[in-house]
C-alpha cells in the first residue's frame, strides 16, 4: 500500500491528511499534522492530444505510447489520441497505433483510453490547421474506424449534408459527438445539440464567431452548452473570451491540442501530413496561423488560476469535468474506489510526483525532460 501526504482535493473539498492507494484509492484519512506544502489533485485528463516529444499520433506504430509517456510527466494520467483530417488509410494507420497503446498501457505513461477523431468530417471552409481532405460522414465509415480503435469523441460540422441526421446514430454507438471546424449558424449548433451532440471542439477556434446579430456556432455554445473544450494557452483564446466561456458554460474543460512540438525546442515538426513550426511557445503553419499548441495540462491549470479561477474549480476543469463528459465515474476524482491517478504539486503548482493507476512517474525523468526548458 502506498501513501501520499498533503492537502488532498476530494470530491467534498480540501482535506489535510493521507491518501492510501494501490492501483485504486483505498482510503483518505484526515490528519491536520501532516505537511501542507504539497497539493494532491486528481490526475489530469486531456481529451485532445495530437502529439509530444517530437512524435505525432498520425505516425501510428508506437507514437501514442511515446506521447502518453511525455504527457504523464506533466500530470496527465488519461488522454485521447487525436487524429487529423487525412486520407482514410492514414487515419486507419493512426487508429491501429492507438489500438496498441490502448491494449498495452505503458506503466510510466498516461492511460490512452481511445481516440478523438477530429477529422475528416469537418467543413472545408473552417479547416484551421487541417489539410483540405474533408469528406462527408457516413455511419458505415465511422463504424469501420470505430472497429479499429474506440472512438470516444468525434468532431463534425453539423451543417454539412447528412451530418445532422447522423448524430443520433453516432451517439448510440457511445461516441461523444462534438461540434467543431464548422461554418454553421447558431441554428445549426442548436439543432446539433438537440439531436444528441454533447460538446464543442476547441471553442472559439475553427467555428463561426459570436456577433450580436449572427451568434454563430460560438453563440450556440455560450447559450446552450454544458460541456466544451477550451485551449487555455492564452494564445488560442484571449483571456477575456476565456473568462466569458468559463462563466457561461458550466462544465467547460481544458484541453491542450498538443502537437509533436510539445516539450521540444523551437523548430519544425509534423502535424499529420503538414509541417508546423514552433517559435516563442506557439506552433504555427508556415503561413503563420496557429496549428495546435505546445501546451501541457499542468500549464493549463496554472493559466486558469492566473485568470482568477479557484484552484479546486481549475482542477475540475482539468480532471473531473472531462471524466464526467465521458461518463467515467472512477476517474478524475480522488475518492475510495477510484483509480489512483494523482498529481502532487508544490506551492508554485508544478508537478513533484505523478501516479498513473498507482504507478509512480518521475516528472524529471531524463528520458522525457522537456527539451525546451531553459
Amino acid at each position: 500500500m502506498n501513501l501520499i501526504e498533503g492537502r488532498i482535493l476530494t470530491p467534498d473539498g480540501w482535506l489535510t491528511g493521507r491518501l492510501r492507494f494501490d492501483t485504486h484509492v483505498r482510503a483518505i484519512e484526515a490528519d491536520a499534522g501532516v505537511r501542507t506544502d504539497r497539493l494532491v489533485l486528481p490526475g489530469f485528463i486531456d481529451l485532445h492530444v495530437h502529439g509530444a516529444a517530437g512524435v505525432d499520433i498520425m505516425q501510428g506504430g508506437g507514437a501514442a505510447t511515446t506521447v502518453a509517456r511525455a504527457h504523464a510527466r506533466h500530470g496527465t494520467t488519461l488522454l485521447l489520441g487525436t487524429t487529423m483530417t487525412a486520407h482514410a488509410s492514414d487515419i486507419e494507420r493512426a487508429l491501429h497505433g492507438l489500438r496498441g497503446a490502448i491494449a498495452a498501457k505503458a506503466a510510466d505513461g498516461a492511460r490512452v483510453l481511445g481516440a478523438h477523431l477530429e477529422g475528416p468530417f469537418i467543413s472545408p471552409h473552417r479547416l484551421g490547421a487541417q489539410p483540405p481532405l474533408t469528406v462527408p460522414a457516413t455511419l458505415e465509415a465511422v463504424q469501420r474506424l470505430h472497429a479499429i480503435a474506440p472512438l470516444r469523441v468525434l468532431t463534425l460540422a453539423p451543417e454539412m449534408p447528412g451530418h445532422l441526421a447522423l448524430i443520433p446514430a453516432l451517439a448510440a454507438l457511445g461516441i461523444r459527438v462534438q461540434i467543431g471546424h464548422s461554418n454553421g449558424s447558431y441554428e445549426d449548433g442548436a439543432a446539433a445539440l438537440a439531436a444528441g451532440a454533447s460538446g464543442f471542439t476547441h471553442l472559439f477556434n475553427g467555428m463561426t464567431g459570436l456577433h450580436h446579430r449572427e451568434p454563430g456556432i460560438t453563440g450556440a455554445a455560450l447559450a446552450h452548452a454544458e460541456y466544451a473544450e477550451l485551449i487555455p494557452d492564452l494564445e488560442h483564446v484571449a483571456p477575456g473570451a476565456l473568462r466569458a466561456a468559463l462563466r457561461a458554460i458550466p462544465r467547460a474543460y481544458a484541453i491542450t491540442d498538443a502537437t509533436a512540438a510539445t516539450g521540444m525546442p523551437d523548430g519544425e515538426y509534423a502535424l499529420g501530413p503538414q509541417r508546423v513550426y514552433k517559435c516563442a511557445g506557439c506552433v504555427r503553419l508556415a503561413g503563420g496561423s496557429l496549428a495546435g499548441s505546445a501546451l501541457t495540462m499542468d500549464q493549463a491549470l496554472r493559466n486558469l488560476v492566473e485568470l482568477g479561477e479557484d484552484l479546486a474549480l481549475a482542477s475540475q476543469r482539468c480532471a473531473r469535468f472531462p471524466a464526467d463528459y465521458l461518463d467515467l465515474a472512477d476517474r478524475g476524482r480522488l475518492a475510495p474506489g477510484a483509480w489512483a491517478d494523482a498529481v502532487v504539486l508544490d506551492e508554485a503548482l508544478r508537478p513533484r510526483q505523478v501516479f498513473s493507476e498507482g504507478h509512480a512517474i518521475d516528472p524529471d525523468d531524463d528520458a522525457f525532460r522537456d527539451k525546451d526548458r531553459r
